[in-house]
C-alpha cells in the first residue's frame, strides 16, 4: 500500500489516505497516475509526464561505410526519419562526420536538410557558399565535422532529416575515410557518420 492523494471528480475535492509505507500514490478519481518514493517519481503504466522540454523520442542513423563524391551539388550522406507527435514539438538535430580531400584545391561542404529544405546553414555571401561546415585537408588526413540545431517543423507528418555533402573545387571528397586510405596499421583509419534527432515537447 501507499499513502494516496486522490483528486476526485465533481465537487469532491481531494481525498488523502495515509499509511506507513513511505510511498505516496498520486491518483485521479481512484486511478494511480504516479508513485513518489525515496527513489524518485515512477509513472504508472501508460502515463507520461507532460510539459515543455521533455524528450518524447530519440532516433539515430549511422553510416560506417565510406562515401566518395566529386559532385558540386548536394548528395545524401545519411538520413533519419521521425514523425513528430505534436505540431508544436521542436526537433533537436545533431550530427557528426569525418572527411578528407587530397589537398587544398577541393573544399568539402556539409549541410543539414529537412526533407528538401536546407536548414541551419550560414547565409551565402557573394561567391561564398553558406553551409554547416566547410574545410579541406591533406591526403592522409580526416577532419571531424559536427553541427546541431533546434528545428520547428510544425508538422505531425513523417520528416526526413539529412546530412548532405558536396565538393567545391575540382577534386574528390572522401567521407568516413582519408583520400589516401593507406591499407596499413596506424596510418589511415576508417571513421563513422551519425545523425541524431530528438523530439522535444513544447
Amino acid at each position: 500500500m501507499a499513502s494516496t492523494i486522490n483528486a476526485l471528480t465533481g465537487s469532491g475535492g481531494v481525498a488523502i489516505l495515509g499509511d506507513s509505507s513511505g510511498e505516496i500514490a498520486l491518483q485521479n478519481n481512484g486511478t494511480t497516475i504516479a508513485t513518489v518514493s525515496s527513489t524518485g517519481i515512477a509513472m504508472a503504466s501508460g502515463k507520461t509526464l507532460t510539459g515543455g522540454g521533455k524528450i518524447l523520442q530519440v532516433l539515430q542513423g549511422t553510416l560506417t561505410t565510406p562515401l566518395t563524391t566529386t559532385s558540386t551539388s548536394y548528395v545524401d550522406l545519411l538520413t533519419v526519419d521521425i514523425t513528430p507527435s505534436a505540431t508544436d514539438s521542436k526537433i533537436y538535430v545533431s550530427f557528426t562526420t569525418n572527411a578528407g580531400t587530397n589537398g587544398d584545391v577541393a573544399h568539402l561542404y556539409t549541410s543539414l536538410f529537412r526533407d528538401s529544405t536546407e536548414i541551419g546553414s550560414a547565409t551565402s555571401t557573394d561567391s561564398r557558399t553558406g553551409a554547416q561546415t566547410v574545410t579541406n585537408t591533406g591526403a592522409g588526413q580526416q577532419m571531424n565535422y559536427a553541427g546541431a540545431l533546434l528545428d520547428s517543423p510544425s508538422s505531425t507528418s513523417a520528416i526526413t532529416y539529412k546530412i548532405k555533402v558536396k565538393v567545391g573545387g575540382v577534386q574528390t571528397g572522401y567521407w568516413n575515410r582519408s583520400a589516401r586510405d593507406n591499407n596499413a596499421a596506424f596510418y589511415d583509419g576508417r571513421t563513422v557518420t551519425q545523425i541524431t534527432v530528438m523530439e522535444v515537447a513544447a
